[in-house]
């Protein structure tokens, strides 16, 4: 073994790429300072026990493990969002918090393509609800891609509460509904039609749910989604959504966004709207979020919720890519 060699999924930042990712940050700093984002720094290794007793949409398996002098098990911080809540939940007083951070998080089961240590910038928004409040962070996301220089990007946003609605007239159990929404975030229309299949579903709710892959674009989509179901549930996420719209429309943020949902992020974290940032010549989003209502109360205290986080080398490698087109 050559030992000055690096592991899978990490490298070192040379200083020419350092010194722009240092101006990057400097831009989102200013930004969250501007919105009243207060600054954390949150510990690098928890209790791996945290992660067993929560909903957590880091499976245990990617998450880089170790015990302490005691025996304990612990972990490298495998979500900052994660940290953000408990902090929320158990060390701050007020009813709303505005809270922003610059933290490396760590991902064991990544290798190859993808990295095992990923540098993000990102806020969280406590005791702030609907809407408003969901349109207001969608709008904030894209003034954060346009500041670092970014242009051709989209924010697609999507909601949990549809495919939620969805299954509830599927008969699907809870595994199934997991394995389908993964053939479903990869467009893979053939194995979720196996699965549906296999575990079961009924006709219509089988023509709903091979239809989500395809409902993608712009704000008819979510008249185009009504057509498919009469499920409550899924009604109620699509209305959500198109209030959404119409205050980013209102505030002139409707450029950048479209609606995609299909995106179907973990259903046992998010509990509303989720969106994913996508630039021009990156790979994989250069952005995620969502909302998460019930995350504090897991933590002891129940505090509505929604953020998102950048990937900052990401950003880097989009801004790259559109100065080598110009």
């Amino acid at each position: 073994m050559t030992y000055f060699k690096l592991p899978a999924g990490v490298r070192d930042i040379l200083p020419e790429e350092s010194a722009r990712l240092d101006r990057i940050e400097d831009t989102l700093r200013k930004k969250f300072d501007k919105e009243g984002f207060c600054s954390v720094r949150t510990a690098g290794l928890e209790y791996y026990d945290t992660f067993t007793c929560i909903q957590s949409p880091v499976p245990q398996a990617n998450m880089f493990k170790m015990t302490d002098k005691d025996g304990n098990l612990i972990v490298l911080r495998p979500d900052m969002t994660l940290s953000c809540a408990r902090i929320a939940a158990t060390k701050l007083r007020e009813e709303r918090a505005r809270l922003c951070y610059f933290s490396n998080i760590y991902n064991f089961a990544a290798g190859g393509n993808s990295d095992r240590e990923v540098a993000q910038a990102g806020v969280e928004i406590f005791g702030e609800e609907g809407a408003w409040s969901d349109a207001q962070t969608v709008a904030f996301a894209a003034e954060c891609l346009r500041a670092v220089g970014l242009k051709n990007f989209i924010v697609d946003i999507g909601h949990v509460g549809f495919y939620k609605g969805l299954l509830e007239d599927s008969g699907l159990s809870a595994e199934a509904a997991e394995e389908i929404r993964g053939y479903i975030n990869a467009k893979d229309v053939v194995n979720t039609e196996i699965a549906l299949r296999r575990y079961g579903a009924g006709e219509k709710a089988q023509a709903a749910i091979l239809a989500l892959p395809s409902l993608f674009g712009g704000a008819e989509v979510l008249e185009r989604a009504r057509t498919l179901t009469e499920n409550p549930a899924a009604l109620a996420a699509l209305d959500h959504l198109q209030q959404v719209y119409e205050h980013l429309c209102r505030a002139g943020a409707e450029k950048h966004v479209s609606f995609d949902l299909g995106t179907v992020k973990s259903l046992s974290y998010y509990s509303g709207m989720v969106f994913t940032g996508l630039a021009e010549g990156v790979g994989a989003p250069v952005l995620s979020g969502g909302r998460y209502d019930g995350l504090c109360a897991q933590f002891g205290r129940a505090l509505s919720a929604v953020g998102f986080a950048i990937g900052l080398v990401r950003v880097l490698r989009a801004q790259m890519n559109g100065e080598e087109k110009n």
